[in-house]
């Protein structure tokens, strides 16, 4: 069994739980409390020293992070069911989306970026909230911009099956919602993330279903 380090917030930890899921691959979570400093801790420290979540464990001890370097290492050693399509086109359009969420966006609103902002630059709680919403906001934009229309959007982001793409579109829009972002104006964001949802492996990787979420008290 895989041991994952994550929190029930993380978008990454989602990211990387829906893929586990959806793969059939059975891990073991442990929750590090980003917004009690857990991830500062010497002990998390030594097994991570950028102090984020995801962290996964191998069985034999190898530790792997960045959630969208677990996701390939998943697809690569467990390829069945797969998150990537089978043509390089296809690759290559389902990498490009999920770099919109996970990469573009995503940087801009964790944890250290929001102490950043409020120790160091001053932000009051409203100009960090409208930072945080702005930003979820442009990259829900900017991604039904590029499915809406077209010919290779689908059931999912990319076809029929679901990809590495929806997994991130669903850790945006979860996290967007979390924030208090409008998300009811994406039509084809709001269509594929029902078809996510409608999957077990998805429905159980929640954000509000891990231990420590508001909604397990």
């Amino acid at each position: 069994m895989l041991k994952m380090y994550g929190f029930w917030r993380s978008a990454a930890a989602f990211r990387v739980r829906m893929a586990l899921n959806v793969k059939g691959i059975a891990f073991e979570e442990t929750m590090i409390n980003l917004d009690a400093g857990e991830q500062h801790a010497p002990d998390y420290i030594a097994i991570n020293p950028q102090a984020v979540v995801p962290s996964l464990f191998l069985a034999d001890g190898t530790c792997l992070t960045q959630s969208l370097s677990i996701l390939e290492y998943l697809e690569d050693t467990a390829p069945t069911p797969a998150l990537l399509p089978a043509d390089p086109l296809g690759r290559a359009r389902v990498r490009a989306l999920a770099l919109i969420w996970a990469a573009d966006h995503h940087s801009l609103i964790v944890p250290r970026i929001r102490t950043y902002l409020r120790d160091t630059l001053g932000a009051d709680e409203d100009t960090r909230s409208a930072w945080i919403k702005h930003w979820f906001s442009e990259g829900l934009r900017i991604g039904e911009a590029r499915l809406a229309g077209d010919p290779a959007t689908a059931t999912f982001c990319h076809g029929d099956q679901i990809s590495i793409a929806d997994l991130c579109l669903m850790s945006q829009v979860m996290g967007a919602k979390g924030f208090g972002v409008d998300v009811s104006v994406y039509p084809t964001i709001n269509r594929i993330v029902a078809n996510c949802m409608k999957l077990e492996a998805v429905a159980r990787a929640l954000p509000l279903k891990q231990p420590g979420a508001p909604a397990s008290h």
